[in-house]
């Protein structure tokens, strides 16, 4: 019973504490303000001094269709500000000598390969801490194509092309945080989540912070994500599966568990006198590994004297106070986690809004009261930035697409495009026809196709079979679908990444039909194609063409007597029937032009 009292009268202090800074007084006004601006369904956050939670509180709702008001204990989705916690794995397992970060990674990884000798040769596990590899980010690759086997998306790197060489210039891989949760499986024998939950969840007392959607959705409390569209209308957003690429994104927090997370870093590593992560870690993990950018000062942030990344951290300077932060978007929700060490200071900000600027411009309304600076309007600079930009918009939208050539039409019947479309370091997607409509069908969503000119389509979203044309990955995207040398469609051309200059080559596979053993027999016989004779004949059900001196063609069935040769592009086989019905000739169709040749009499 006195442990009960001891505990009930712990969190009422907590909870009398955690309004009882006065630089926040008032500060409920700003805030609903800034909900009211960007109409969010809701956020939540969380304020850090020292050791010790001086501000928690929820705005708006965690459930918008039915009114369930955000607190300081809802769960959402925090994006890549899990990357931090990846990264301290590593620094937990350097601290144990398991590894150096000197190390090149395929030493734990011995299947994994880069694009080039270089990259296998010389990348060190701190260029994947840092983002310093020279590979984009390649997000499609994930994000359309997931899969629950890291292996299988560790594979996909090795066709990731670079856009500059080894530390060379900065750029944001989520790629890299997967290879960094391998490494730590590798060593440790436990999965990412499993690291991540022992490591730190169990020590902080983050009782209700997980690591998947499956463990996300039998927890209460839990935030439903949404987009808020042009009209301000909010639409709610299934949750992301992030699968096998979950070491770069994927725990689910609230603001009170997250504010653990920042007292540990703020106080060198420190929870409750308990080294959560060792102080030589923390300390090189939130100074500059790598410049991000210039950030020269100008006019509407004269106090921005840098910008540069350390181990799943951006750093800063903020109205002359050194800031370590992260942020995180994925499919809902987006989040801002910072602190200011010189001033032990820490601020969480969780929103269920996609996209948002709400994490930032809460962070810098809460870090001008609680660093004691000139403050700024950060909700109507906000309001400006979106005037203008919806200015820009409508103007765009006036003038019309200036890239867009009308009165076009496909070069092909739609059904010529379908098939299914592959490339390595991807996946694949199949294009088929409904209702006299062209669709694409990825894994994780369905787009259709629209005609935008010549073989150029646009694609949006496709859900409860209703067409989205409200935004989102699909919409982003161009279909540039090319020929061969035969004339039949053979890629569909996408710009999947912008540090590259060409695009994405999806190599079509025209579709099979399936032909039964009676119309296979009548393609059987011997064709005289000038001196040479070639034989047709079926094995285990699969027609073939045996070319004397070559070797035998498997045929693919992809309309009634018409064949293409599974190993060779750009080569048909097509038969031809007489007056009678029966098969009296073939056209071999290349490359260099048609040949016929005729059935030997038998």
């Amino acid at each position: 019973m006195k442990n009960l009292i001891t505990t009930l009268f712990l969190l009422i202090t907590i909870t009398a504490t955690a309004q009882s800074d006065k630089r926040l007084n008032g500060v409920e006004k700003d805030l609903n303000k800034i909900l009211e601006a960007t109409e969010a369904a809701g956020f939540a956050v969380a304020v850090v001094d020292k050791n010790r939670i001086v501000y928690s509180k929820g705005f708006g709702y965690s459930d918008l269709e039915n009114k369930i008001p955000a607190n300081g204990n809802t769960l959402f989705a925090i994006g890549s500000t899990t990357k931090a916690f990846t990264s301290a794995i590593l620094g937990q397992l350097r601290d144990g000598d398991s590894l150096s970060f000197d190390d090149n990674p395929r030493k734990y990884l011995p299947n994994l390969e880069f694009y080039n000798d270089e990259l296998n040769s010389n990348v060190i596990i701190k260029d994947l801490m840092r983002h310093s590899t020279g590979i984009p980010r390649h997000d499609i690759s994930w994000y359309l194509f997931p899969t629950e086997s890291a292996d299988s998306l560790l594979t996909r790197i090795k066709d990731h092309e670079p856009f500059t060489g080894l530390r060379q210039a900065w750029y944001y891989n989520n790629f890299m945080f997967l290879v960094q949760g391998e490494i730590a499986r590798k060593l440790t024998g436990k999965s990412w989540g499993e690291n991540i939950k022992e490591l730190f969840f169990k020590p902080l007392n983050m009782t209700r912070s997980n690591v998947s959607i499956d463990e996300l959705l039998e927890k209460d409390n839990k935030a439903i994500g949404y987009r808020t569209n042009n009209d301000g209308l909010n639409k709610k957003l299934d949750y992301y599966r992030i699968s096998g690429m979950r070491a770069a994104g994927s725990i689910n927090s609230s603001v009170n568990e997250m504010s653990k997370w920042l007292i540990t870093w703020i106080n060198n590593g420190k929870y409750n006198d308990d080294q959560i992560i060792p102080e030589a870690y923390r300390n090189e993990a939130m100074s500059s590994q790598m410049v991000v950018g210039s950030a020269l000062p100008n006019e509407e942030t004269p106090d921005i004297h840098f910008a540069t990344y350390g181990y799943g951290w951006f750093m800063t300077s903020y109205k002359s106070h050194y800031r370590v932060e992260h942020g995180g978007n994925i499919d809902g929700f987006s989040a801002n986690v910072a602190f200011y060490p010189s001033d032990s200071l820490g601020i969480v900000v969780l929103s269920n809004q996609d996209g948002s600027r709400v994490p930032t411009l809460v962070r810098n309304t809460i870090a001008d009261r609680m660093l004691k600076v000139n403050k700024t309007d950060w909700i109507q600079r906000y309001l400006d930035d979106k005037n203008e930009a919806e200015k820009i918009q409508n103007d765009s939208e006036e003038e019309g697409d200036q890239a867009q050539v009308n009165n076009t039409k496909p070069s092909h019947s739609l059904i010529e495009y379908t098939g299914n479309y592959s490339l390595d370091g991807y996946g694949n997607f199949d294009v088929l026809v409904k209702n006299d409509s062209l669709f694409a069908n990825f894994k994780r969503m369905k787009v259709w196709l629209k005609h935008y000119h010549y073989n150029v389509f646009t694609p949006y979203e496709v859900k409860n079979n209703v067409v989205d044309t409200t935004g989102g990955v699909a919409s982003q995207l161009k279909f540039n679908f090319t020929t061969n040398l035969s004339g039949d469609i053979a890629t569909a051309n996408i710009f999947l990444e912008p540090t590259l200059s060409d695009p994405m080559p999806f190599k079509r596979t025209p579709n099979t039909i399936d032909v039964d053993e009676k119309q296979l027999e009548a393609y059987f016989g011997e064709y005289e194609l000038g001196s040479m004779v070639v034989k047709v004949f079926a094995k285990d059900g699969t027609l073939f063409a045996h070319v004397p001196g070559q070797t035998d063609y498997e045929l693919l069935a992809t309309a009634e007597h018409k064949f293409n040769l599974k190993i060779l592009d750009d080569f048909k086989v097509e038969f031809l029937e007489n007056d009678k019905g029966e098969i009296e000739a073939v056209n071999f169709i290349q490359p260099n032009g048609t040949f016929k040749a005729n059935r030997k009499k038998e």
